[in-house]
């Protein structure tokens, strides 16, 4: 296990957090999201702001930016003491007026979002947006060494072919690749505070450690003029072991604990602190039946979709493949984890499963059969009939849940399509069932999802699934968008359900820890072909392919 212990010498803070607090509504009413915060972070050091969904982490990073939601109260002071020079007298910036905020914003204090489709501009290519932040930081640099130096980002950042990607719309980037551009904007005005919002949760585990270590060799090159200090707001605990000198720890809106990373982890000192790192999935799976049947095969299937790359008029440009051959059995009572880089081949693998891309441009050869009938010949109103045996849990509950729908409407409308002769009576007991199955309380059927945390709109979202009984179940990343503690809960609900229906997972994640908790067998995905498949165990303790080791190597598997 590795803890970040190169404790920079003791500097004057660049930023600092004074008695600061957030609060919204009016007198008895009134909330605080973060209570009388004290907190600083040094030039050139790398602090981890760490803690629950809801613990107030995000308005934290957001305030000296002063970018908090509207009808947010701000009290204390934030100083910032980065200026010009080191030793320059702090400023307040809750004090400062917007457009001196304005002229702070990336120049000193860069920011990369949690959601980089969100806060990229989907109309401009990701080449133009980081040549506009070049050119905010070095307003006389030509246009060709903005490019130049814009491409030499995106290398950087890891992704494959910048040339081209520079030309790439962020719609024709995969969500980690996007994340990467994102990273690459931010850096590109060099600033001296970056604030990095889960900056790697779209990332699989040896493209995290590459963004990380490309942080610390910036860190290192910015010395010149103090060093770039990051804080870091993650609940990747493992990222926070490898890369932050101190860690912040944050519950409800109050500070619990700070000290530096090994004494944090290894000697916490504060009772919700100890139960956070203590939070690690945990490995207890029925065996899978000897004569268990094949609920999912899959033989030679292959996906491809038309190529993008400039050919004389009269060619045809090649086809992107992404899915190449590919061949597996998912029997009754098991879990088959997914595992590769990004742009893999993962989430193409699951929506071919799905049948969900018969509308694109996809191209589909091979087989898929579903409890032995051939899905890709079955005709729409036959596939339509057998949907309730195959279904999803997509990653982000807050986006696959309808805003404008109750939770009865959400997790009944599957019975609507389904089952459309039971009464309203009949419907709602079995709502009421499934959500007790889920552990959520009857008191939520009338409630909407934006009423409830990630953990319980992922619960919304497996009861909306399980209340058809389905056979087998897609999980699409079901725990990357929640932190640690609440994703160990899902995962103990996802274990004891299958376990209680005998359900079949196809589980794609890019948290290892989590596919050795839950899985039975390992298939290894690269550029979409299988590279390795396995038992779980005998996988992770030997791989044979090297591509498999690093992975598992990054992850603190082996």
């Amino acid at each position: 296990m590795s803890y970040a212990n190169d404790l920079p010498k003791p500097v004057a803070p660049l930023l600092r957090y004074e008695d600061f607090s957030i609060a919204f509504g009016s007198g008895r009413r009134e909330k605080f999201a973060v209570s009388h915060l004290d907190l600083e972070i040094g030039v050139g050091e790398r602090v981890a702001l760490v803690g629950e969904s809801g613990s107030g982490k995000t308005l934290t990073a957001l305030a000296p930016l002063r970018l908090e939601p509207e009808g947010a109260k701000t009290t204390g002071r934030i100083l910032w003491g980065g200026g010009n020079q080191i030793g320059a007298e702090p400023v307040d910036l809750l004090s400062l007026p917007i457009q001196d905020i304005r002229d702070i914003r990336g120049r000193e204090v860069a920011m990369v979002f949690q959601e980089p489709m969100t806060a990229l501009n989907p109309l401009f290519t990701i080449g133009n947006q980081i040549v506009e932040a070049v050119q905010v930081y070095q307003p006389l640099i030509s246009k060709a060494d903005s490019m130049s130096a814009a491409i030499d980002l995106l290398k950087k950042t890891g992704i494959p072919e910048p040339e081209k990607r520079f030309h790439s719309y962020p719609h024709q980037l995969s969500g980690g690749q996007r994340q990467r551009a994102m990273i690459a904007m931010a850096l590109a005005c060099k600033p001296r505070l970056l604030i990095a919002d889960e900056p790697t949760t779209a990332l699989d585990v040896s493209l995290r450690l590459q963004i990380l270590d490309l942080l610390k060799e910036l860190q290192e090159e910015s010395k010149e003029h103090g060093g770039m200090a990051i804080l870091l707001i993650t609940h990747d605990l493992n990222l926070v072991k490898h890369f932050a000198q101190r860690v912040a720890v944050l519950n409800q809106g109050n500070l619990m604990e700070v000290g530096s990373t090994l004494q944090v982890f290894k000697h916490p000192e504060n009772a919700y602190t100890k139960a956070l790192v203590n939070s690690e999935p945990v490995r207890d799976l029925a065996p899978v039946m000897p004569l268990a049947p094949v609920l999912l095969r899959t033989e030679n299937l292959s996906v491809s979709y038309p190529g993008t790359d400039s050919v004389a008029w009269f060619k045809k440009s090649p086809r992107h493949q992404v899915l190449r051959k590919v061949g597996f059995e998912l029997k009754q009572g098991q879990t088959i984890g997914v595992i590769g880089e990004s742009g893999s081949g993962k989430t193409t693998l699951g929506m071919a499963v799905l049948g969900l891309l018969g509308d694109s441009a996809a191209q589909i050869t091979g087989d898929v059969d579903v409890l032995g009938a051939d899905w890709q010949k079955l005709k729409p109103v036959e596939r339509r009939a057998m949907r309730s045996s195959l279904q999803v849990i997509f990653q982000d509950p807050f986006g696959s849940l309808s805003p404008r729908m109750n939770i009865m409407q959400i997790v009944s409308e599957g019975l609507d399509v389904h089952f459309p002769k039971l009464s309203a009576a009949e419907r709602e007991s079995r709502v009421l069932d499934i959500l007790r199955e889920v552990g959520i309380d009857r008191s939520a059927l009338t409630r909407y999802p934006h009423e409830f945390s990630g953990g319980q709109r992922q619960r919304i979202a497996i009861a909306r699934a399980l209340i058809l009984k389905p056979q087998i179940l897609v999980l699409d990343e079901p725990t990357s968008a929640l932190d640690v503690s609440i994703q160990k809960q899902v995962l103990a609900l996802l274990t004891e359900l299958q376990k209680k229906y005998n359900l079949a997972y196809l589980m794609i994640s890019h948290d290892l820890a989590v596919i050795r908790a839950m899985s039975h067998e390992i298939m290894v995905l690269k550029a979409g072909r299988v590279v390795e498949f396995g038992d779980t165990e005998t996988l992770i303790q030997h791989p044979r392919q090297a591509y498999t080791k690093e992975l598992f190597t990054a992850a603190e598997l082996t």
